[in-house]
C-alpha cells in the first residue's frame, strides 16, 4: 500500500485506503479482500441482516458478496460511485437473490419490501461526504484573516452575538459586522471554488 496523503482526514483516508484495495483486488492481490473486507463488512452485514431478518441467512449472504466480489472486482468503476456504495449495492442483491429463490428461512421480509427497508444510519457516502464539506469549510476559514476566523468561528459555532463580541475585543459593533461580513464573502469565494 501507498503512503497515506497526510492531508487528508480519516473519512478520507479511509475512502482512498478503500478504492486503492479495490484496484489490488482486482489486479489479483489477495490481501487486498482481507482489508475490504475488515473495512465494509460490518456495513454490509447488516444491509443483509435487514433484508433477511435472519443471522445465519445474512452470514450466508455476506460469504456471497465477497465471492462475487473477488470474481468482479474489476468491474468496479470508481468513476461511477464510492466502493462501499457499489459494495451496498452488492449486498442488497445477494440478499434479494436469496429470498427469490426461497433460501430464507422465516423472519425474512418479503422480496417486494425489501427496497424499502429503512436504514436509519447515515449512508457511508453520506457521512464521507459531510465530512468532506466540513473539511472544506475548515480549510477555508484557515484562509481568511485572524481577527476574521475568530470572529467567523466565534458567532457561528458557539453562538456569540455580534455585540458579546464587538465589547470582547473592544471594537465598534459595526467594525465587528464589517469584519464578519467580509469574512463570510470570502469564506464563500474559497468554497466556491
Amino acid at each position: 500500500m501507498s503512503e497515506p496523503d497526510p492531508t487528508l482526514n480519516n473519512a478520507d483516508l479511509a475512502r482512498a485506503q478503500l478504492r486503492e484495495a479495490m484496484a489490488q483486488l482486482a489486479s489479483g492481490d489477495r490481501g487486498a479482500l482481507e482489508r475490504i473486507y475488515q473495512a465494509t463488512s460490518a456495513k454490509l452485514f447488516g444491509i443483509c441482516l435487514r433484508i433477511l431478518g435472519d443471522r445465519g441467512e445474512a452470514e450466508d449472504a455476506l460469504q456471497d458478496v465477497y465471492v462475487s466480489l473477488w470474481q468482479r472486482a474489476k468491474n468496479y468503476d470508481p468513476e461511477r460511485g464510492s466502493p462501499i456504495s457499489w459494495l451496498a449495492v452488492f449486498a442488497r442483491n445477494r440478499a434479494v437473490d436469496r429470498l427469490r429463490k426461497g433460501k430464507v428461512r422465516s423472519g425474512a421480509v418479503a422480496v417486494d419490501e425489501a427496497a424499502g427497508i429503512p436504514d436509519r444510519r447515515p449512508l457511508a457516502d453520506a457521512v464521507l461526504e459531510s465530512s468532506e464539506r466540513s473539511a472544506r469549510v475548515h480549510h477555508c476559514i484557515g484562509t481568511l484573516e485572524e481577527r476574521q476566523q475568530d470572529a467567523i468561528r466565534t458567532a457561528f459555532f458557539e453562538g456569540t452575538t455580534y455585540a458579546e463580541l464587538a465589547e470582547k475585543r473592544g471594537v465598534p459593533l459595526g467594525t465587528m459586522k464589517s469584519w464578519v461580513r467580509r469574512g463570510l464573502a470570502r469564506l464563500k469565494r474559497c468554497l466556491e471554488e
